[in-house]
């Protein structure tokens, strides 16, 4: 885990290895770190979120936005979802239009998310 700044926004990153967040009590101890680093936003590589994210039914994407949101956080999931994206139509629209908002955004790696962040400072 490390603490990153991009523009104005300081990031707490997660390493590709690790725990999975796989329930609403490893979003709300990820959080905490968030608030005691002072970060703005949690970048979680892909390989740290388990299946049940990515099958909006289950619920618990939503529930880890929103606990998220509450904090006045952002969340950015980095990394390679085509795979999720080719399974489920939902999920494709969820995560377009949550590429368009503020709270989640869906980034092939920290390189794009580094450069949408400048990007939103510049404008």
């Amino acid at each position: 885990m490390s603490l990153l700044t991009w523009g104005d926004k300081q990031v707490l990153t997660l390493d590709p290895e690790g725990p999975e967040i796989d329930n609403p009590q490893h979003a709300t101890d990820l959080i905490g770190e968030a608030a005691f680093f002072g970060a703005a936003m949690i970048a979680v590589p892909v390989s740290r979120l388990g299946s049940a994210f990515f099958q909006l039914r289950t619920g618990l994407a939503g529930e880890i936005v929103q606990k998220a949101v509450n904090y006045r956080l952002q969340l950015a999931v980095i990394g390679d979802i085509s795979e999720h994206l080719a399974a489920s139509n939902a999920f494709r629209d969820w995560v377009r239009e949550a590429n368009g908002g503020r709270d989640i955004w869906f980034e092939p790696s920290m390189d794009s998310l580094a450069a949408r962040l400048h990007h939103h400072v510049e404008t």
